[in-house]
């Protein structure tokens, strides 16, 4: 008899913070940022939240620039994804920096919190 093997799925939250290049017009910003958001679902994440944060200064220069375009994602998916989602940010010469985070309960409970928060003060 063989055994069977279940493939389990494992879903992490997870939060992305990038930044793109601010020579981007700001439909280029909004297809950079749609491409890597389907990126994400192809594979299966599940998104919770995004936000523009818009141009903001930088805290010092990245490639001679002074500013960026801050955004964030936070989605569930499987752990092997972010690896893939980094790769394609690395490759991508619209991306300044990034950073992908793990959260656990006590984040997640904060960024729901958060969240509510900015919704409150947009209504």
């Amino acid at each position: 008899m063989h055994a069977l093997k279940f493939k389990i799925n494992k879903m992490n939250h997870y939060e992305t913070v990038f930044i793109l290049n601010p020579v981007l017009s700001e439909e280029q910003t909004k297809e950079t940022v749609l491409k890597y958001e389907k990126f994400l679902t192809s594979k299966g994440a599940k998104m919770v939240s995004k936000e523009d944060w818009g141009l903001k200064k930088l805290a010092y220069p990245i490639q001679n620039k002074k500013s960026g375009f801050y955004h964030l994602f936070e989605y569930t998916v499987e752990p092997t994804i972010i690896s893939e989602l980094e790769l394609q940010f690395r490759r991508d010469e619209r991306f300044m920096r990034y950073l992908t985070v793990k959260l656990d309960k006590h984040a997640i409970e904060w960024a729901e919190k958060r969240r509510i928060k900015l919704n409150n003060k947009e209504a």
